[in-house]
Parts: structure tokens; sequence; C-alpha cells
């Protein structure tokens, strides 16, 4: 069952990921478009058309396929949020466990700082340091869109990075006054290596979660800045004074054809709702394999390590040995009975 989760959401991910890649492969970057449906020699319905037989998804206002352009815009959806949330995590780990073991005094006005974070809203917060990159000027971009997908995953990635790392840092702050980690010490056992056998181990389930949320976490950030006119990749302006078009997503990224189509929500509701249900496959898909990974991890739970088993036995032994003597020093302090003499 664990397996069959883990392998569900899995598939999921492949399908859009991959799928985006071959269908691009096969018919380019640039979907279908049709100007208006025909029948018996005159027009009955023109942009943007509702969902039909050689349109399964229907078009968007400008008449390309809107199936065409979610398959398009997958792989820059899906890559950018996972981008993103690794990298976080990359530089989240290491600062929360140092955080743990080298700033344990530092650790509560660090962390205070960190939670001052939760009233900022991140949307506004990403807004405003990412307009400068995706908003296209009036000569058109100098830059080509991997480079602005690159600077918008790491300028993403460090915006929470901190509470990120406040997270991991008390998780390790816990873990430091398990008795397991006090043997290590008194074993003789160094920091880099408490923290590579013993937290690490311990905190790995813990991390993967983390990261699970933190990809869908961008997902519906990417969500809310499209809501702004703020797409991956970029937004393509009009700067025509006569007939400009509204602002339009370049890479066909989901979040991006969401934001921009919002305005139709009630004459052509498929256009928003497309690109929402598939970045609600992808979180679904994300849930699925963390679900089955977290299951599979539970089963393999009694199961311990050599040096972990080892580190608890001497924890246990010298545990007893303690109770031992506590006991042979009672007896000794306890004054004797006169009818003992």
């Amino acid at each position: 069952m664990e397996t069959a989760l883990f392998s569900r959401g899995l598939r999921h991910s492949f399908f859009f990921l991959g799928g985006s890649f071959l269908y691009e492969w096969l018919w380019g970057n640039v979907p279908r478009q049709i100007f208006f449906v025909t029948e018996n020699g005159r027009t009955v319905e023109g942009p943007p058309i509702s969902p039909k037989w050689n349109f399964p998804l229907g078009t968007d206002q400008y008449g390309y396929d809107l199936l065409g352009k979610l398959m398009i815009g997958g792989k820059y959806t899906i890559l950018a949020a996972l981008a993103i949330a690794a990298l976080r995590m990359l530089i989240a780990v290491p600062l929360g466990y140092m955080m743990a073991t080298y700033l344990q005094r530092q650790r509560a006005w660090i962390g205070g700082l960190a939670d001052s974070l939760h009233y900022i809203p991140l949307t506004l917060f990403a807004a405003y340091i990412l307009y400068p990159v995706l908003w296209m000027p009036l000569g058109g971009f100098t830059n080509t869109i991997w480079e602005r997908i690159a600077i918008q995953v790491v300028l993403m990635a460090l915006l929470t990075m901190p509470i990120v790392a406040v997270l991991i840092g008390n998780e390790a702050a816990l873990l430091y006054r398990q008795e397991y980690v006090t043997a290590a010490r008194i074993l003789g056992a160094g920091e880099p290596r408490i923290i590579r056998k013993h937290l690490y181990p311990q905190m790995r389930e813990k991390l993967a979660v983390l990261y699970g949320q933190q990809v869908i976490e961008t997902f519906i950030v990417l969500a809310h800045l499209s809501l702004l006119n703020l797409f991956l990749g970029g937004t393509k302006i009009s700067y025509d004074p006569m007939f400009s078009d509204p602002p339009m997503s370049i890479s066909f990224e989901w979040s991006g054809l969401f934001g921009s189509t919002f305005r139709y929500l009630q004459g052509s509701p498929w256009l928003p709702l497309f690109p929402v249900l598939f970045i609600a496959l992808s979180i679904l898909a994300v849930t699925l394999m963390l679900e089955g990974y977290l299951r599979s991890k539970d089963l393999q739970a009694p199961k311990k390590s050599s040096a972990l088993a080892q580190d608890e036995a001497i924890v246990d032994w010298n545990r007893e040995q303690l109770r031992s003597r506590m006991v042979l020093l009672k007896n000794a302090e306890t004054p004797k009975k006169p009818h003992d003499l």
C-alpha cells in the first residue's frame, strides 16, 4: 500500500513533467491556434472556444489550444517548484544544524526574529522583490527566460529560508537533549559525527515532509503572484497606447495561465479552472509520494542501525550500573537497628 501510494504520485509527476518535454519535442513550443468554429459554412463560435472534441480543454482568448499551453508550461512550473524547495532546504538544513550546535544561546532571539516574518505576507514581499526581474521593460527583456527563472528560484528560496532554518534548529536542539547524544559525546564523538550519525538519521523523515511542504507552498505562492501579473519566467507587457494586450505569460507556466485568465472566470470558466486543476493534481502527486514514503519508513522504524543500537546498548548499560551503585550507597548509608547488632 505504501509503495503503491508513492508510485502513484511518482507516475502523476512523471506524466506532467515527461509529457511536457515530449509534447514540445513532437509539436514544438507553439500550441495550435484556431480563430473560429464553423458549422455548415456558418461561424458559430469564436475564441475563447469552449471545450470540444478537437480541443478537449478549449482555447484561450487568442484561439490557442489550452491543453497545448498547459503541456508546454508544465516543465517550467514543476521544475521551478522542485528547485525552489530544494535550494531552500539545502541552505536551511546546514544553518539549522549550526544554530542548534554552535548558537544555542543566540537561538532564542534568532528564532524570534525569524518568527516575525510570519506576519509579513510572503506574496507581497516576493512581488516587491521580483517585480524588477519579471516585469518586461519598455525595450524588452535583456536576459533569457531561463536566466529569469534562475533568478526567481534563488530569490524565492531565500525568502522563507530563515523560517525553515529555525524550524530545523529547534528540532535538532530537542535531539541534543536525548540520552544517546549525551552518551555519544561522553564516548568522544565530535559535533560533525553527532550531526551525521544521530541528528540527520532521526530527522530524515521530518526533513522529507518539510521538503514536500515547501514544494506545495511554492505552488501556492506562484499562483498568488500570478494574480499580481507576475508570472514565472517573465510577464509580457504590451506598451501599445492604442491596442495594448493584457499581461501574458511568456513560458505558458500554469500559475501564469491562471492569473492571466482569472478575469474570464464568469464568462469562460475553463480558462482559469484548468490551470488550477493541474496545479492541484501536482500538489496531490507530491502528497501521495510523501504519504507513501512516511508509511514505508514507519514499517522499517523498528530496524535500527548497528551504530545506533550500539549507542543505545551503552546507554542502557550505564543506566543499569548507576542504578546498582545507588542501591549499594543507600544500603551503606542506612543506619542499623539495635536488634541487628
